[in-house]
C-alpha cells in the first residue's frame, strides 16, 4: 500500500494532559466533570479560556444539552468545534481532527476532552437506548450492553487459540500493578490469580475483572502547533501520525480483527518508524481479550499469541520490554463513559513529557496508543490509532 500523506502529521503537538479523578457514582451533570477538565487543561497551559479557540468533546450523558451548549456555560467564543460519539475511539478520532484544524489554520489551540457522569438509575436507560440496533435487534431478545458481544469474542479467541481464563487473568493482574503506582487508580489492591479465578461469573466465560467499572469523571488535553506550545512555555509531545477506519470487516460475522491491519504498516511506514521504535503501548482495554487483539492486529505478534509474552509493566518483544497500559486502564481505573478513549492518549502525553501521576516509566520516548469503540451484537466498529513522540526524541 503506498504511503498516505494523510497520516503524517507537521508541526502538531499534544500538551497539558488531565485526568479529573473518578467517582463510582454522581449527581453532577457531565458537564459538570467536562468543564472541571476544560479548568484545570487551560490553567496547565497557563492561559485563560479566551486563548482557547477550539473545542472537541465526547459524552453519551451530555444530552439534552450538546457542544455548542457547553460554550455558552463555560463563556467561550470559538473559531472551531467538534462532537464526537464513537465510544472508545473517540479520544483519538478527536485528537486526529483537531490536528487537521490546528494544521489548515482553523484554529489555534483546541481543547479535547472526554466525561460523564454515572448514576445508577440513568445508566440502565441510557444502555437500553444506546443505539437503533441495540433496541431493534439486541433488546427484545433479552440482551443488552457490551458485555455479551464481548463475552461470546473472548471465546471464539478462547476456542481458536487455545487461550485459558488464566491468561486473561495474567493481564488484569499486570495491569492492576500498573494501577497500584497510578495515584487516581480506583483500585488500589493487588489482584492475585486466585481472585481473578474466583470473581463473581458475569457473562461466560468473563468474570468481575474482566469487566470494566462504570464511574464519573473526565480526561483531556490540548492540540496546537509546536511553536505555539513553545511561546507558552509547556511541555508538548509531538503527534507524528495517526489513522482510522470504519466498518473495515462489513461482510463478516463476528470477526477476531476490526480494522487496524488496513492501516497499521503504512501508520508507521508514513514516519520512516517500525514496531522496534515503541516503547510504549496505550490499548483501549475495555475487555482483555480487546488488548491481546489489538496487540497482535497491530502487529506485535501473531495471532493468538499476546498471552505468551506479557511480562513485568507490558510485554516483551524481540527481548525488549514495551510498557503497556502504564495506569493500569480502565480494568484498573475505570471506565468514566467516552472518557475511557481519552485515557490512553492522555496517560501517554503525561509519560512523553515526565509529568506522570506517581506512576513515570523511564528511558520512554515513542507511544503507540489505540482505540475501539461501538461495537454492535457481532462485531465492533471503529478503530484508530495514533503515534507520538517525546519532544526531542
Amino acid at each position: 500500500m503506498p504511503t498516505r500523506g494523510s497520516r503524517i502529521h507537521k508541526g502538531v503537538v499534544l500538551a497539558s494532559p488531565v485526568s479529573i479523578p473518578y467517582q463510582r457514582s454522581s449527581q453532577n451533570p457531565a458537564s459538570y466533570y467536562l468543564g472541571q477538565a476544560l479548568r484545570d487543561i487551560l490553567s496547565g497551559a497557563g492561559i485563560d479560556r479566551h486563548k482557547c479557540d477550539g473545542l472537541m468533546v465526547s459524552s453519551y450523558s451530555l444530552a439534552p444539552d450538546n457542544i455548542i451548549s457547553l460554550a455558552q456555560i463555560f463563556d467561550l467564543s470559538l473559531d472551531w468545534l467538534e462532537q464526537i460519539q464513537l465510544g472508545g475511539a473517540s479520544g483519538l478520532l478527536g485528537v486526529r481532527r483537531a490536528a487537521r484544524a490546528v494544521e489548515n489554520g482553523d484554529a489555534d489551540i483546541i481543547a479535547c476532552i472526554g466525561g460523564d457522569t454515572y448514576n445508577p438509575a440513568i445508566f440502565s436507560s441510557l444502555l437500553a437506548n444506546f443505539s437503533g440496533f441495540t433496541t431493534d435487534a439486541v433488546m427484545p431478545y433479552g440482551s443488552g450492553g457490551a458485555t455479551l458481544p464481548f463475552a461470546m469474542l473472548t471465546q471464539q479467541y478462547m476456542n481458536d487459540f487455545g487461550i485459558a481464563r488464566e491468561d486473561f487473568g495474567r493481564l488484569c493482574i499486570l495491569q492492576r500493578e500498573n494501577a497500584l503506582r497510578y495515584k487516581q487508580s480506583m483500585f488500589q489492591k493487588s489482584l492475585t490469580i486466585d481472585d481473578y479465578l474466583a470473581a463473581r461469573p458475569i457473562a461466560e466465560p468473563l468474570g468481575l475483572f474482566d469487566c470494566v467499572m462504570p464511574c464519573a469523571g473526565a480526561e483531556g488535553l490540548l492540540v496546537m502547533r509546536d511553536h505555539v506550545a513553545e511561546e507558552l512555555g509547556i511541555p508538548y509531545v509531538v503527534l507524528k501520525s495517526s489513522a482510522e477506519k470504519h466498518n473495515s470487516l462489513n461482510t463478516m460475522k463476528s470477526p477476531l480483527r476490526f480494522g487496524w491491519g488496513d492501516f497499521i504498516d503504512d501508520l508507521f511506514q508514513s514516519v520512516g518508524m517500525d514496531r522496534s521504535d515503541i516503547n510504549l503501548v496505550q490499548a483501549y482495554d475495555d475487555y482483555p481479550v480487546m488488548v491481546f487483539l489489538q496487540l497482535e492486529e497491530l502487529g506485535f505478534f501473531d495471532e493468538g499469541t499476546a498471552s505468551k509474552h506479557l511480562s513485568g509493566r507490558g510485554f516483551l518483544r524481540n527481548g525488549k520490554e514495551v510498557s503497556l497500559n502504564s495506569s493500569g486502564g480502565q480494568l484498573s481505573s475505570g471506565q468514566a463513559g467516552f472518557a475511557g478513549g481519552f485515557m490512553g492518549v492522555v496517560e501517554a502525553v503525561r509519560q512523553l513529557t515526565d509529568t506522570a501521576l506517581g506512576n513515570q516509566l523511564q528511558s520512554v520516548d515513542r507511544a503507540l496508543v489505540s482505540g475501539f469503540g461501538m461495537i454492535n451484537y457481532d462485531k465492533g466498529l471503529c478503530t484508530t490509532a495514533a503515534i507520538l513522540e517525546r519532544c526531542g526524541a
